[in-house]
């Protein structure tokens, strides 16, 4: 009697699935979209399910001094912050355009987690994510100390996200632009830009 039971429930589940998938189809793989209550569940119980019980339970094997922390912030500014935002809202154009997109890291969803499963979703990355695997393969301090300055976010002052913000990394137009204004600021003759393609074509 059980047997029967089991393979009406996988071919139920395979129905539904059949259909799901249908339905992803038909409305498509815009990236633009959030996950669907459904997705969020699944991926949620998956990360969970892939983190090893010995891993979940890991002590973080530093403490929250002024120099770790000040040492997480100015990591965390230079390697996180593109797509997490300085206060860990996730609120960046990079962090709003994935799929799924960045979480507020200052919500329970991330603040429930164990010191354990921060380590091992930063160490190790989140599959089918923009989430990627940081650190030495077999251990790393420095994803240790992030948890710490992770579990700081919700009370970050303004003053410390302002200091963040020097850390951040700068796009080739604002190194330029820094470039430059010492240079004036100096005293030194601005140099030369070399030609870009379109301004070195000429018209025949």
């Amino acid at each position: 009697m059980r047997k029967p039971l089991v393979l009406f429930g996988l071919l139920a589940a395979t129905v539904l699935a059949v259909v799901y998938g249908l339905v992803l189809i038909r409305h498509g793989f815009s990236a633009r979209d959030n996950p669907s209550a459904f997705e969020a569940k699944v991926a949620t119980t998956m990360r969970r399910l892939a983190i090893p019980k010995a891993a979940s339970s890991a002590k973080n094997p530093f403490f929250p001094t002024p120099e770790v922390m000040r040492e997480a912030m100015v990591h965390f500014s230079d390697h996180c912050a593109l797509c997490h935002a300085n206060d860990g809202s996730g609120n960046t154009a990079i962090g709003q355009n994935l799929y799924p997109k960045s979480p507020d890291m200052r919500l329970p969803a991330t603040q429930n987690l164990t010191d354990g499963e921060l380590y091992y979703t930063i160490h190790n990355g989140i599959r089918l994510s923009g989430m990627p695997a940081w650190g030495q393969a077999e251990s790393d301090d420095d994803s240790w100390k992030l948890v710490l300055f992770i579990r700081h976010l919700a009370q970050l002052t303004p003053e410390e996200k302002q200091e963040m913000g020097k850390y951040n990394p700068m796009s080739r137009s604002e190194l330029e632009e820094e470039r430059e204004t010492e240079e004036f600021l100096s005293g030194q003759e601005p140099q030369q830009k070399e030609p870009t393609k379109k301004e070195t074509t000429t018209h025949r």
